[in-house]
């Protein structure tokens, strides 16, 4: 028998792809940071990521969050039903010779494959979602968040006249400074180095990200930058894929964390949750972002479709 020839070519996914590739995410929200602009354009390389789209149907191809070794894709966005678009895939991998695997599909979407046959479910647990309460990041009301609360607090005591101001081209090379700056101090692990890359990227770029992402930046009482932060707003839900903080400023972290939740719902009422993302697996990121009281984890899972 003739093989088939695959429909789908994957290629690099540019700059100038943005408008398009966040047209089709919004046709199809989620609120795990996979399908976000952010989730995507941030880690491109880490994760290998290359795009197409066939037949109105948005395809991304990376590899499996758990295993940067096992060619994997995400779930297919736009026109084609689910079935039809794991039929286009199943030519594509053939072709390839590698098997069908989806990665980062989130919990609320494993339905969908009720009816793409025979298939084998496994969780990632270190790449699940923190998702919060936007109302309650934004005040640190409550007993449970005192602590975080004294910070600001503290912060704002030391630092009479801090301010938050809009991230807007003047203050890109104030930030890459104050990016390389904080990391010459800090011990880099690799996830931590690829992120600090693609920061870099993102203020190298600013013109091209700007109408997607939102970013602000903290000064303390002397106007110097202590911490940004810098998110997207997808429906009722804010992802912030960056905050960067000079860790030697007493409560620099909680003020722009507190600060920036407080000015993009200001911006932004519909927002009632901010995802602040995975933790990769890392015991003090977990712990960092647990204190904080997720209202709720999203977990997510690799698929691979029997063929």
């Amino acid at each position: 028998m003739r093989q088939q020839t695959s429909p789908l070519h994957f290629r690099p996914i540019t700059l100038d792809a943005i408008p398009v590739i966040n047209g089709y995410l919004h046709r199809d929200p989620s609120r795990t940071c996979d399908y976000t602009i952010g989730g995507i354009y941030m880690w491109i390389d880490y994760f290998s990521y290359r795009y197409c789209i066939v037949e109105d149907t948005l395809f991304i191809k990376g590899v499996s969050e758990d295993n940067l070794g096992e060619i994997a894709y995400s779930l297919p966005i736009g026109s084609l039903s689910l079935p039809e678009a794991i039929d286009l895939l199943r030519i594509h991998c053939r072709t390839e010779g590698h098997r069908l695997r989806f990665s980062a599909i989130p919990e609320d979407k494993l339905h969908l494959f009720s009816d793409a046959g025979p298939c084998s479910v496994s969780p990632l647990p270190d790449w699940s979602d923190y998702l919060y309460d936007a109302a309650s990041l934004a005040t640190l009301s409550g007993n449970a968040l005192k602590k975080k609360r004294n910070h600001v607090n503290r912060f704002l005591a030391d630092n009479p006249g801090a301010s938050l101001q809009p991230i807007t081209n003047a203050v890109i090379p104030e930030l890459k400074a104050f990016l390389s700056g904080i990391a010459a101090r800090q011990h880099q692990s690799l996830l931590a180095t690829v992120e600090r890359t693609q920061t870099h990227h993102v203020l190298d770029n600013w013109d091209s990200y700007s109408p997607v992402f939102t970013g602000a930046l903290l000064r303390d009482h002397t106007g110097r930058t202590v911490a940004f932060s810098i998110g997207e707003t997808v429906g009722d839900t804010l992802f912030v894929h960056i905050e960067k903080m000079d860790h030697e400023v007493p409560g620099a972290g909680e003020s722009i964390n507190k600060m920036f939740a407080e000015y993009m719902l200001a911006a932004n009422p519909e927002i009632r949750y901010i995802n602040r993302e995975d933790d990769a697996g890392d015991p003090g990121l977990r712990a960092a972002k647990q204190s904080y009281h997720p209202a709720m984890m999203l977990p997510k899972y690799d698929i691979v479709i029997d063929d």
